[in-house]
């Protein structure tokens, strides 16, 4: 149990039964009445988000989340499976639960997983990755940065947009939140 003078972003939130992660928070104090916290919260299995106000000093149940720092093994039938990179122990990451980060999964890449009372909540992938592409139509002469993009699959088997003039078999830094291109890796 703690109160809303303890919140902090990123702190997990059990209401009626619901995990919450707390993206915001602001203590307001008006002129008139009792000051209250008003928040900004997540709901860590939906992502769905919500406005809640709740008055100062009220109790909340906190939800204890352990994150770890694990790496991907491999795919079982609709499972990833991760591996504590301390205990050694193997994790099953229902497909769901992983969301869009499943397309920019490689084996041996790391991650932090979130869980709670043995069940996952949430992948944390890296902010970018650095993947190959395994296809995509040859560029022609005189196209430039600026020119415009084109579909690449990259080997994960997502499709991205990237420049021109990417070729197959070239490594590229994608944004894994929204699958967006950020650049070329050099001496790949």
């Amino acid at each position: 149990m703690a109160t809303t003078n303890d919140l902090k972003n990123g702190l997990v939130l059990n209401l009626d039964g619901q995990l919450w992660s707390v993206v915001e928070f602001q203590h307001v104090k008006p002129g008139k009445g009792g000051a209250f916290v008003r928040t900004k919260l997540k709901n860590v299995l939906s992502g769905k988000v919500v406005d809640k106000t709740f008055n100062a000093g009220t109790k909340v149940d906190t939800a204890t989340v352990d994150k770890r720092d694990m790496q991907y093994l491999y795919k079982e039938g609709d499972d990833f499976v991760f591996m504590d990179m301390r205990s050694y122990d193997q994790l099953h990451v229902p497909t769901p639960t992983l969301g869009d980060g499943a397309a920019y999964l490689l084996e041996n890449q790391e991650a932090v997983v979130a869980i709670h009372e043995g069940t996952p909540l949430y992948v944390e992938l890296p902010a970018a990755v650095e993947l190959a592409i395994s296809y995509t139509e040859p560029g022609m002469q005189g196209d430039r940065s600026t020119g415009g993009t084109k579909p690449a699959t990259l080997e994960t088997g997502a499709e991205i947009q990237v420049p021109l003039f990417i070729t197959t078999g070239e490594k590229v830094k994608v944004d894994t939140r929204d699958g967006s291109y950020l650049g070329r890796v050099t001496g790949a």
